[in-house]
């Protein structure tokens, strides 16, 4: 065992033990984090609009701070972004993380010198709550990579903006450089194939013991090291490779193509970071709940899903969730983020610690009929089949057709590429349909009371949809397909790639 490893376990128990002082009294910390929130931010434009210095608890924060979306905050980011100072907090941010937004065009998601290096303790204490658990720390003594980002930074009105992938590359301790692949000279190309043949070059023959990325592009990366080494499995390539570090997107549509990429099974660690806060990962090899950060510089709220479109919806601190009930995910940060709502659904596992699932996207859903089918439910449904059946899924996602030819039912269609096909696809797509009338009573009824017809599974060619997201110019990096859409726009695209 090298040093670093030997290090790292006295390192990991001192982070687990800090870890544990607020794991146990998230509710107390949720609530002074709030406290501090607004007090820090009462001078700003924002706090002095929204009566920050009359806010005395929860009850007066829902008061004064509305619910929004990134178009709603939209006004004040902008000033943010002409160079205005103390507008959404304090000061002027370090950076602006860069995504993309559906219907604003390019968001600036403000990154401040208190929210920053939250990211980075958090993505720092998933792998020593690893550590500490497992007390294997091997890993740390070979290398490393992160894919991600370019980690080119550009300027606006003097603050740098990048993707947070590219700007948290900024930022890895000095104690991991040396481990650390790809290399600079590689991490900032542009081309997203380009970038993963030089990662392939730079990476085949090195001790990698710990990779990191979204499931589908490294998926894309293990491919084209398993066609560069003649065939040969991950596990054969990296003889010490034993953990997988993911976040972005549900793991298990991907989780069996992956392994068997690999070739045996390996540890992992779920993260949730986004470029809003990092929210929270799995503490544990013994539970696929991820630990809510509630001492992360994030005050949380949580609106029930069936709520979230209603003129005045519920919200919730902390204090008031319940288990396996669907959230909308608010939240309030210590980079200037008020009432944002960032469009993720959860639900909880677990209040003892409080630990969540991702279930999904509020846009992301289906309900052309009022069915309101969601991504949980689609992925539990197909998974499930396919894990009975020995079918192996690569990407799939699902749209209504609402209009079929020769005035049959409007039915779901599922566009899904298979790296391994059901034998008979008839009988695959009636299962798939009963598992997701299991899972949906409104869809239940609308099949029973024919309003629609079973759902069709249309069968898509090889690399389909990176074919697609290359085409739109959404290949890598931390672009993501949706599982789910209410209308025609990515159905009718991959129209073009059905076998």
């Amino acid at each position: 065992m090298g040093l670093k490893a030997i290090l790292s376990k006295p390192f990991a128990a001192f982070a687990v033990w800090q870890i544990s002082k607020w794991k146990n009294n998230a509710v107390a910390a949720q609530q002074k984090i709030l406290l501090k929130l607004v007090n820090d931010a009462a001078q700003t434009a924002f706090g002095k609009d929204h009566h920050f210095s009359e806010i005395r608890n929860y009850s007066d924060f829902k008061k004064h701070v509305p619910v929004q979306d990134y178009e709603g905050l939209k006004p004040y980011v902008d000033r943010v972004v002409a160079g205005e100072a103390d507008v959404l907090w304090k000061g002027k941010p370090l950076y602006f993380a860069k995504t993309s937004g559906t219907t604003s065009g390019v968001k600036y998601i403000p990154l401040s010198k208190e929210s920053m290096p939250e990211h980075i303790k958090a993505a720092r204490n998933a792998i020593l709550t690893y550590i500490n658990e497992t007390g294997k720390a091997d890993f740390v003594n070979g290398k490393m990579i992160f894919l991600q980002g370019s980690p080119v930074l550009n300027t606006k009105n003097g603050i740098n903006v990048g993707r947070l992938s590219g700007i948290v590359a900024h930022h890895v301790p000095n104690y991991l450089q040396k481990n650390r692949l790809p290399s600079y000279q590689t991490n900032i190309i542009d081309d997203w194939e380009e970038k993963v043949d030089a990662i392939v070059e730079e990476t085949i023959h090195q001790d990698m013991t710990l990779i990191s990325g979204i499931p589908p592009w490294v998926q894309m990366y293990f491919d084209k090291l398993s066609e560069k080494s003649g065939g040969k499995k991950i596990a054969e390539i990296f003889k010490n490779f034993n953990l997988f570090i993911y976040g972005g997107v549900n793991f298990e549509p991907y989780r069996a193509k992956i392994e068997q990429s690999i070739g045996k099974k390996i540890d992992s660690i779920e993260t949730y970071p986004a470029s809003e806060g990092f929210i929270a990962y799995q503490d544990s090899q013994k539970d696929k709940g991820l630990l809510l950060l509630a001492n992360a510089g994030i005050f949380y709220e949580f609106i029930p899903a069936d709520e979230y479109h209603n003129e005045n919806p519920i919200r919730l601190s902390l204090a008031e969730v319940e288990l396996n009930v669907n959230y909308v995910l608010i939240l309030n940060t210590n980079a200037g983020l008020w009432g944002y709502s960032i469009g993720d659904t959860i639900k909880f596992t677990s209040k003892n610690p409080y630990k969540i699932v991702v279930t999904g996207r509020i846009k992301h859903f289906i309900s052309a009929f009022g069915e309101h089918v969601i991504g949980e439910e689609v992925e539990h449904a197909l998974l499930t089949v396919a894990n009975e059946e020995g079918v192996k899924i690569t990407e799939f996602t699902v749209a209504p057709q609402v209009n079929p030819l020769q005035e049959k039912l409007p039915y779901h269609e599922w566009f899904v590429e298979f790296s391994s096909p059901p034998e008979d696809m008839d009988a695959f797509s009636k299962k798939v349909d009963l598992a997701l009338q299991k899972k949906n009573i409104y869809y239940f009824d609308l099949i029973k009371g024919g309003i629609l017809q079973p759902l069709i599974i249309r069968t898509l060619q090889k690399d389909a949809f990176v074919n697609y997201m290359k085409s739109e110019g959404k290949l890598g990096g931390q672009n993501k397909v949706p599982r789910l859409s209410n209308d025609r726009k990515l159905a009718d695209r991959l129209g073009d790639y059905i076998v």
